[in-house]
Order: C-alpha cells, then sequence, then structure tokens
C-alpha cells in the first residue's frame, strides 16, 4: 500500500471511530442524475409564471431533503408563508430575485443564497427581466412534495388559500411581494 493511500485511510478511520460513526450506508443502490432543467421523474409541474422540476424526492433521503428548481418566465412569487417543520434555502441561478425573510428584505443575484429558517415569515419573488431560476430545499422535506404535486395540477401559481397551506403543515401569513 502507498503511504499517502494508507495516511488517508487511517485518518478517515480515526475521524470516524472518534465520532463513535460509521458512514452512512446509501438510501439508493442507484444514482439518480438530474439534467438542469429536467424533472426526477420527467414529470412537468407548472404554475402559471413558473415551471418546478423536482431534483431530489423525498424517497430519495428517507424524508430528510427535497429539492426543486424553479425556472420563473413572469414576475412575481409566493405568498408570505411560514414552515413551521423545514428550514427553506434559495440559491439563486439565474436572474434577480427579491426575498423577505422576517422583517429583512434582500435582493438576490446568480450566486446568491439565503436561509429562511423553521417557524420565520418569508416570501420571495422573481423580479428580474428574462429568464430567471432557483435551486430550493426544503430540510426535513416534510409534505413539500406533496404539496407541490397538488398545487401543479391547477397550472397555477399558489394561491392564498389557508386551508391548502395547513393542509401541508404551513401556515399563510401575508401576499405575495408586490413587483
Amino acid at each position: 500500500m502507498h503511504r499517502r493511500s494508507f495516511l488517508s485511510l487511517a485518518a478517515g478511520a480515526a475521524s470516524a471511530a472518534a465520532f463513535g460513526q460509521s458512514a452512512p450506508a446509501p438510501l439508493s443502490s442507484s444514482l439518480h442524475p438530474v439534467p438542469s432543467g429536467q424533472d426526477r421523474l420527467e414529470e412537468i409541474h407548472n404554475f402559471g409564471i413558473t415551471t418546478i422540476a423536482f431534483k431530489v424526492l423525498t424517497t430519495d433521503t428517507n424524508g430528510e431533503l427535497f429539492v426543486i428548481e424553479h425556472a420563473n418566465h413572469q414576475k412575481g412569487g409566493p405568498p408570505r408563508h411560514i414552515h413551521p417543520h423545514q428550514d427553506e434555502w434559495f440559491y439563486v441561478l439565474e436572474g434577480e430575485f427579491l426575498a423577505e425573510v422576517g422583517s429583512e428584505r434582500r435582493t438576490l443575484h446568480p450566486g446568491d443564497s439565503i436561509l429562511a429558517p423553521r417557524n420565520l415569515p418569508h416570501a420571495w419573488a422573481f423580479t428580474g427581466n428574462g429568464p430567471g431560476k432557483l435551486l430550493i430545499s426544503f430540510t426535513p422535506a416534510g409534505k413539500m412534495e406533496a404539496f407541490f404535486r397538488r398545487v401543479s395540477k391547477t397550472n397555477a401559481m399558489v394561491t392564498q388559500d389557508a386551508a391548502l397551506f395547513h393542509e401541508f403543515d404551513m401556515q399563510l401569513v401575508g401576499p405575495p411581494l408586490a413587483v
């Protein structure tokens, strides 16, 4: 065995032993690469002003994570809401977005990200000209995948329907951001 390989192996084993953990077993026996703009299951999820592609499904992570790619083709976004059980993270891939988390507002550009921690009111809106694209993750996944599947059947942006939000463990707290 080469010295460098041995040292790498020894360092990894020492780290695992120090934390009393071994490497987690993979959740799936196969990889699921998903190209940009495409959905993990090759489905179409239209929401009027945006199309959503599921990237990491709830079942891929035993409910720990759900990731979507939002491709906006018109300005706007969802109403202000709260996730009592999930943190929501936004990463701008393309375009300009306005994000409001709590009482703070930020304009986000490609490469920027922002976290909306659970129990904090938040909203976002696409404000740019041309296309806009966000990568959004929810952790844990909760009922978010089921929520997006349900709403995409209407082919419209999420409405201000408090009962719908409640059904999927969210709270509606205000209108969308004005753009």
